[in-house]
């Protein structure tokens, strides 16, 4: 075969442009001259000399973007290739195709759900706040702000007087009082006016100890606390040391006093804070978007607080399973909770990983689920028009989990152990008719998102609870923040536990509000009162004086039926004058 001398040019050419120097890459003026463009033509295999027509030079095919359409086309192609299946053979089936039931779990909990109370007994407010707040819990908060407000006060000229049990009591007192009451500063509950006059503080404790108290509360030792600061930076410091031991003995109350009914909920919960703190976290789906960020258990039915933990960064040892998963598995971590639990939770926790592991702790599970978590089905094969129809149904069931799809004002998808693709449940929704005019119509909804919206607000109960009167004010340290919230939620669980005791008794229960009046009443009895023993010398005059209405003097002279001040001396007689204007 003989090759003409063009041809002999081409293909010398040709051979040399396909090695390239390993040194100095090829410039842009080679790669745009004219002779690259005819040896890129010459490379190109020619068609066929027997097909007919014109023959026109293709160039060469280049990679194309992988854009989410080419993806879409490419995994659907695949799905075809298939025979309209996934790789994992898994498709969207319609509520046509029938669902078969999982068996349904047995409950059996560890303890009697309900109150771990004598049921019998008729328990008072106090004696239900002092479970939480208990003897223990009031000497250790005594003994810590002694020791931290005898080093504050020793630069001072003014002493420090120590706390006593009767004057904590009486420090709590006034605090579940201002969640009653809210004024805007703490000076304004003892002011003489008439816009500001409150007689109940100054009866419970003057305002100069209050305030003492308040300056140096302590949950922990400051000795503790001074040796853990050495530690930073290192991995034994402790960020939540400044409220571990109030913290670790009201989560020990909450767990021993309550045992959760069947159903369950875990949620964020965020206690409002801007203290200049790495503990500060930012949710932007919450009323509340800056604070301590706390994950907490609460029965789904009564809103009662079983077990929560404060997040304090990434943990030190984690599973590698997610952030979700840890917290859910710290927060079930109940050695008599028991078996046959119904749990529900929302998409921050859910994915199928953490779901079977739950089935083997024999508690089942149904939540909210993101479309890319791993597990999730991935298949294209749903036949879904874009204009999907008002309480469409797509299901698939993996083995022991079902995962649902369902159409509202949007997508909903849902992950559960617990429930069946479709029940013939119904929702009511408004719709506008061909007229324009508004309608109710009943959809079909599946049975995990019914049973989701109805027991997934255990934790929204609680925090509502404890939103109606907040104890929480404006502190410039952040574990005072957390201390209040322990207070809100001993409150609220106390609450809680006298109206399960009513139900069981069958007697008429108290609203929150004369809960929390009453309770005010009973810890200003136990209370220490304005002693004079406990405020300093110069100030022992001026204790329980007030303005005289009449006189407006001061006196200590307060009448119980009018509710006034008024005063009796020698040269006047203020309380006979008031009575006779008011009598006659």
């Amino acid at each position: 075969m003989f090759l003409s001398d063009s041809d002999n040019e081409l293909r010398r050419c040709s051979s040399v442009s396909t090695v390239s120097s390993p040194l100095k890459p090829a410039s842009n003026k080679w790669e745009q001259s004219p002779l690259r463009k005819r040896l890129r033509y010459a490379s190109t295999p020619k068609k066929d000399s027997s097909s007919s027509g014109p023959k026109t030079r293709k160039t060469p095919s280049t990679p194309h973007k992988n854009t989410p359409k080419r993806k879409q086309q490419a995994e659907s192609q695949q799905v075809e290739a298939n025979g309209g299946e996934a790789d994992d053979g898994e498709k969207w089936r319609s509520v046509e195709e029938e669902d078969i039931e999982p068996p349904q779990p047995r409950f059996r909990p560890g303890r009697c759900a309900g109150p771990q109370l004598n049921r019998t007994a008729h328990y008072t407010p106090l004696e239900l706040f002092q479970l939480f707040f208990s003897a223990t819990v009031i000497d250790t908060l005594v003994k810590n702000t002694n020791a931290y407000g005898k080093i504050k006060h020793q630069a001072q000229k003014e002493k420090w007087v120590p706390v006593t049990a009767a004057d904590m009591y009486s420090f709590i007192c006034l605090v579940l009082y201002m969640g009653l009451v809210p004024l805007k500063t703490l000076k304004e509950f003892w002011r003489g006016s008439e816009l500001f006059r409150l007689p109940f503080p100054a009866s419970v404790m003057p305002c100069r100890r209050f305030l003492a108290i308040s300056r140096s509360l302590h949950m922990n030792d400051p000795a503790v606390e001074a040796a853990n600061d050495q530690k930073k930076g290192t991995p034994g410091f402790d960020r939540l040391c400044k409220i571990k031991p109030l913290y670790e003995q009201i989560l020990e109350a909450c767990c021993t006093f309550f045992h959760p009914h069947q159903h369950i909920s875990i949620d964020e919960r965020m206690v409002a804070s801007k203290a200049r703190i790495g503990l500060k976290q930012y949710i932007r789906n919450k009323p509340t978007k800056w604070g301590f960020k706390l994950f907490v258990l609460a029965d789904s039915v009564c809103g009662y607080t079983i077990n929560f933990f404060v997040y304090g960064g990434r943990e030190s040892e984690p599973t590698g399973k997610g952030a979700g998963y840890d917290a859910v598995m710290r927060l079930l971590d109940i050695p008599f909770l028991g078996k046959g639990y119904k749990l529900y939770v929302d998409n921050y926790y859910t994915s199928p990983t953490l779901f079977l592991d739950l089935l083997k702790r024999k508690i089942w599970a149904c939540g909210t689920v993101r479309s890319n978590v791993n597990g999730f089905p991935k298949t294209m094969w749903d036949n879904v028009p874009e204009k999907t129809p008002r309480g469409t149904i797509k299901w698939i069931r993996k083995g022991e989990l079902l995962f649902v799809r369902w159409f509202d004002t949007r997508e909903v998808s849902m992950c559960s152990s617990i429930h069946k693709a479709y029940n013939h449940d119904v929702a009511k929704r408004k719709v506008k008719d061909s007229d324009g005019q508004w309608t109710v119509k009943h959809v079909p909804i599946p049975g995990c998102i019914k049973d989701y919206n109805r027991y997934m607000g255990g934790v929204d109960l609680s925090d509502a609870l404890i939103g109606y009167y907040n104890v929480l004010h404006k502190t410039h340290k952040w574990y005072k923040t957390l201390f209040y919230h322990f207070v809100d939620i001993a409150t609220v669980n106390a609450f809680i536990l006298h109206k399960e005791m009513c139900k069981l008794q069958s007697r008429p229960m108290l609203t929150q509000k004369r809960f929390r009046e009453q309770l005010i009443l009973l810890l200003a009895e136990i209370g220490s009162g304005p002693n004079r023993a406990n405020v300093a010398s110069r100030y022992r005059a001026t204790i329980g004086r007030r303005a005289c209405v009449v006189c407006k003097k001061k006196s200590p002279i307060y009448c119980s039926t009018c509710h006034k001040t008024l005063c009796i001396t020698s040269l006047r007689n203020c309380y006979s004058e008031w009575h006779r204007k008011e009598f006659t």
